[in-house]
């Protein structure tokens, strides 16, 4: 990937819609919920306190994480479409 994000900046890969229901019917895509989950790719390094302290990332590359579906933006990068959100817009880490 050719984004290095700054600060606590996370890349997400997101989830793709279903398309269809576990019984086969399609869902349109007007009907189909935004996605809210995903991998994160890439994580900045962290963020200063104000003593000047760097608080550490607390998700890594590889985690499966849930994220606010309206906090960061959206970006296309080599034809893949990522997410960018700050660390304290995921609300929660899976766990294995």
């Amino acid at each position: 990937m050719k984004l290095r994000p700054i600060s606590n900046q996370v890349v997400i890969k997101k989830d793709k819609p279903e398309e269809k229901t576990k019984g086969g019917i399609i869902i349109p895509e007007v009907a189909q919920t935004k996605t809210a989950s995903g991998e994160v790719r890439a994580v900045g390094p962290g963020w200063c306190r104000s003593n000047g302290v760097l608080e550490p990332m607390t998700v890594a590359p590889g985690d499966r994480v849930i994220f606010g579906k309206f906090d960061g933006y959206d970006v296309t990068i080599d034809g893949e479409d990522y997410h960018v959100t700050r660390l304290d817009a995921i609300q929660g880490v899976e766990e294995a």
